[in-house]
């Protein structure tokens, strides 16, 4: 499994409790790949920004054809703000229809990097 590095928001100092969130998205067709990655990479530059964003990674298994991300949040109304922004729809709008998309979220009581990786095992 591929993973970026850690990209810090504009809350990384943020005491817990916090809100972690795992996507995985299963590509039917491996040639959505680089328009996937593509995407997800223009929508990270936004990251050092956000509202209520503490940092994040973005992960792929490409023989497995999954990508996705494990986000950290201050709170689950600023991860539904970023959820709802424009470029983050217009991505989700796209290629909703090629693949699986599952997620999940979770309290955290303080950030362990560490720990949150072992999430993507």
């Amino acid at each position: 499994m591929l993973t970026s590095r850690w990209i810090a928001g504009p809350e990384s100092r943020s005491p817990g409790p916090l809100v972690a969130a795992l996507t995985d998205f299963r590509m039917r067709r491996l040639l959505d790949l680089p328009g996937i990655v593509r995407h997800g990479r223009s929508l990270s530059r936004h990251w050092p920004e956000l509202p209520g964003a503490v940092g994040m990674w973005l992960w792929a298994d490409v023989p497995g054809r999954r990508v996705g991300s494990l986000s950290v949040w201050r709170s689950e109304e600023d991860l539904h703000g970023f959820v709802r922004l424009r470029e983050h729809v217009a991505i989700m709008r796209a290629y909703r229809h090629r693949g699986t998309l599952r997620s999940r979220t979770w309290e955290v009581e303080h950030l362990d990097r560490a720990e949150l990786l072992r999430a993507l095992r």
